[in-house]
């Protein structure tokens, strides 16, 4: 009897892979502590490390992590549109690209290719076009392309402060840099740069206000240039959430400063370091 050898031959009693997977959907009380010792309803962010000029390939480029999202973001650019149409004549076009690597969500549908890869990609571009000088890059198109490693959690935020780093680095002229913070509100209590855990997890209190916010920043211009809300949250619990994101983003700028003087000191040494 011939034998299929492309028949992969498993055994014969095995069990279900959801069985090892973390309950994210997991209920818990607004009173509870977080998991990683931060504090609830206090602007309390993760520690960030941030690098730039990783990829030598490309103009710009940048690495952030937070706790343990970690995300990659490459810059090409500028360089000449394809399209030749009035608007891009006059000034330049932006495009962002944003995707998640296969081994970066602990469940296999979150990073399929589709809406949600779509919706950040269209939020990236809304919150990095206000602070680039387009009409200094006339026929031209800037590239931004970010990739998720890791994602445990407010990865649009990190990856819009990652994105806005790979600019600087690319050298391209802007207005401000761009900091992304983001806040999940469950009731009465909210966190502050929530993991995976807390953004996908239920509230044993039934309450109007649970949602999440993510919230753009231009630190030096004051000026919000984007802003993505999820869920039901009142009109006062947006507006305190806006500001506490607005905190949260002042909290990483020196960090962000810091990691961007360190890779011009790298590119162009001052005299008395040469």
């Amino acid at each position: 009897m011939p034998v299929d050898t492309k028949r992969v031959r498993g055994p014969e009693v095995s069990q279900s892979p959801s069985l090892f997977v973390c309950d994210t959907a997991a209920v818990y009380s607004s009173t509870d502590p977080r998991a990683d010792g931060r504090q609830r309803d206090q602007v309390d962010v993760r520690p960030v490390f941030l690098r730039c000029g990783l990829v030598s390939q490309a103009k710009g480029s940048a690495y952030i992590e937070a706790g343990d999202t970690k995300v990659m973001c490459c810059v090409y650019g500028p360089r000449e549109t394809e399209r030749k149409d009035e608007t891009d004549m006059k000034c330049g076009r932006l495009t962002t690209d944003m995707r998640f690597a296969p081994f970066s969500c602990p469940e296999r549908g979150s990073w399929i290719q589709g809406s949600q890869d779509k919706d950040f990609s269209l939020m990236l571009h809304e919150s990095l076009r206000p602070a680039l000088c387009l009409h200094k890059y006339p026929r031209s198109q800037i590239e931004v392309n970010v990739m998720v490693l890791e994602n445990s959690g407010s990865v649009l935020a990190h990856a819009v402060t990652c994105a806005s780093l790979a600019l600087a680095d690319a050298g391209i002229e802007m207005y401000d840099l761009v900091l992304g913070c983001a806040i999940r509100q469950n009731g009465a209590s909210y966190v502050v740069d929530p993991t995976y855990t807390e953004e996908n997890s239920l509230s044993s209190v039934c309450s109007e206000n649970q949602g999440s916010l993510t919230v753009a920043f231009l630190p030096s211009l004051n000026q919000i240039s984007g802003l993505q809300s999820d869920g039901e949250m009142s009109e006062e619990n947006l507006t305190a959430g806006v500001r506490t994101c607005i905190e949260g983003c002042y909290k990483i700028y020196p960090v962000i400063q810091q990691a961007l003087a360190k890779a011009v000191r790298r590119v162009a040494p001052l005299p008395s370091e040469s």
